[in-house]
């Protein structure tokens, strides 16, 4: 997906429309509604406090239920062929799966990789180079991108409005049958932020829920924290930063990054540190889908990395691995597999 930051101007009346309702809207969420909160958005023992705003926008029930119908509803797109689900699939930990570049209408090839959608609650930016920096912005990116959706957030709206679902749907989650662009923001972010993964194995091992890891699977959490957690620490296994990890320059695609935002030089080629929880489901890897498989990911650090002038200091001699370590470290990645969160119907359409 491409960045919304590339049009300050829209970054701006979006900021100025959503700041215009927060008076409003998240006063008008009824306390029955908001009882029904902690099903829809909780915060996970083993995880920090998210840096979302949910008193500008609590979870509720209603609010949760427009999220999903408009998350999986093919009208946001200027053809009505693609949803948001198209390319986040829940099977797949909301990505889509087996693509390595992402394509949207009438079949049109995206430059990147779509990242999955999970605990978006606690993330800070968005897209592979961190073009948005606000969740209920988000969505506007992917719905005007004319190789994703296409369409005109207007007339988004105005299709909505012409349908006998809809507008029912706003008035329970918002109070009235108002449909605009604040309200169906809103409505989606209600619905992301409670697509929380915090359910694998490893979750419940370190909860001292009744798992314990096998031998080998010790083996790879302690060769990850070794070699990996810099990168990848913390309860969502990123540090949310930007890096160059030394992989070739696609020519064809020659993306550039986070410089594409920043227009900084030492910004090229970097990108934003993934979340390798579900990694086992969110083939292929890496910003444009180079990589199919964990295998191919853990050889290319170990052997593949390209010296650069922004590549990262930590990588410069690439990742010492054998064999064998691959193999324990791709057994514990396995344990970061939440089935629950991919086979909760709660989420499903």
């Amino acid at each position: 997906m491409n960045s919304i930051l590339k049009y300050p101007l829209l970054l701006f009346l979006g900021s100025l429309i959503l700041q215009s309702c927060e008076k409003t809207d998240a006063l008008n969420s009824s306390d029955d509604s908001n009882s029904n909160a902690s099903v829809y958005f909780y915060k996970p023992l083993n995880f920090l406090d998210p840096v979302y705003d949910f008193s500008k926008n609590p979870v509720t029930k209603e609010g949760f239920e427009l999220g999903k119908a408009l998350f999986n509803d093919p009208l946001l797109s200027r053809d009505n062929t693609i949803a948001c689900s198209e390319c986040h699939n829940q099977s797949y930990a909301f990505t889509h799966h087996g693509h390595p570049l992402s394509h949207g209408i009438e079949g049109k090839v995206g430059l990147r990789n779509a990242p999955p959608i999970q605990n978006t609650a606690w993330q800070k930016e968005f897209f592979w180079d961190g073009g948005v920096g606000d969740l209920d912005l988000f969505p506007i990116a992917p719905i005007e991108n004319p190789v994703e959706m296409d369409e005109k957030l207007g007339n988004v709206l105005e299709k909505l409005k012409k349908t006998s679902r809809y507008p029912n749907l706003f008035k329970s989650a918002f109070g009235t049958d108002e449909i605009n662009t604040q309200r169906f923001l809103k409505a989606l972010s209600q619905f992301m932020n409670s697509l929380i993964s915090d359910n694998s194995k490893y979750d419940k091992v370190m909860r001292h829920q009744g798992e314990v890891f096998t031998l080998d699977e010790k083996a790879g959490y302690d060769l990850f924290n070794a070699k990996c957690a810099s990168c990848h620490q913390g309860a969502l296994f990123t540090d949310q930063s930007y890096r160059n990890n030394g992989l070739p320059i696609n020519e064809q695609l020659n993306d550039k990054g986070r410089f594409r935002i920043t227009e900084n030089s030492t910004d090229l080629y970097k990108f934003k540190v993934p979340s390798l929880r579900n990694v086992e489901l969110t083939a292929p890897y890496m910003h444009d889908g180079r990589f199919f498989t964990l295998d191919d990911v853990l050889n290319h650090y170990s052997r593949g990395v390209v010296q650069s002038e922004t590549l990262d200091p930590i990588l410069s001699k690439g990742i010492s691995l054998s064999e064998e370590e691959k193999r324990k470290i791709i057994l514990f990645l396995k344990t970061l597999t939440d089935k629950e969160f991919i086979r909760n119907t709660k989420f499903s359409n």
